[in-house]
């Protein structure tokens, strides 16, 4: 396993935890309760923390096959999440999800940050390493 896998492996489990801590301040510590569809998020996300850890532990980079499903998987969920919070055509089309709406915003930073958008940029990030871990993966063979 070259050093570029390596380190790319570490970036991904290094967001996927950063992640996931920082949607657990917004739920335990701030006490923002999540939407239905923040829950599919997070359980596409908190997965990641440990199933990639574990891969980097055993230099197994295969690993990126399975976090970039569940980032392409969760980054629609959030690209849609974050559509209906910000686009007035799909808010009118947007399910009620429970006790808080998919549509509330807890924090709204420089008027487009919220929590999915937060959520869509990490997956990015893990899909976007995750495709040259596997390019990587198919130049050494």
């Amino acid at each position: 396993m070259t050093k570029k896998v390596e380190n790319s492996m570490l970036f991904i489990w290094v967001v996927a935890f950063t992640a996931t801590l920082g949607s657990l301040y917004f739920s335990e510590i701030k006490q923002y309760e999540p939407c239905e569809l923040c829950w599919y998020q997070r359980i596409l996300m908190y997965p990641l923390v440990l199933i990639v850890g574990i891969a980097y532990v055993q230099k197994n980079p295969k690993i990126a096959v399975t976090s970039l499903a569940f980032s392409i998987i969760g980054g629609c969920i959030s690209a849609y999440h974050y559509s209906i919070q910000k686009l007035d055509f799909m808010q009118d089309s947007a399910p009620a999800c429970g006790r808080v709406p998919c549509t509330g915003e807890y924090i709204n930073y420089l008027g487009f940050i919220t929590i999915p958008f937060l959520a869509l940029i990490a997956f990015i990030f893990i899909a976007i390493s995750s495709v040259m871990i596997l390019r990587s993966m198919k130049e050494e063979k």
